[in-house]
């Protein structure tokens, strides 16, 4: 569980924007996002396999 510790009740705007980004760096927001509408499995795999051509294409580029 994610905590943020409140050094005074003024400080809450601040104690919020700690919050969400230990929660963007534990990764727990972009899972939300991702679990929010349901997607094949077949789905899934495509968009894997179509982010690997992409990185190889880029490396590939890089690499003159």
């Amino acid at each position: 569980m994610t905590e943020v510790k409140l050094s005074s009740p003024s400080d809450l705007d601040k104690s919020l924007r700690l919050l969400k980004k230990k929660l963007d760096r534990e990764g727990i927001i972009k899972e939300i996002r991702e679990r929010k509408t349901f997607r094949k499995k077949s789905r899934l795999s495509y968009e894997k396999r179509r982010k690997q051509k992409y990185r190889a294409k880029i490396e590939s580029q890089n690499k003159y």
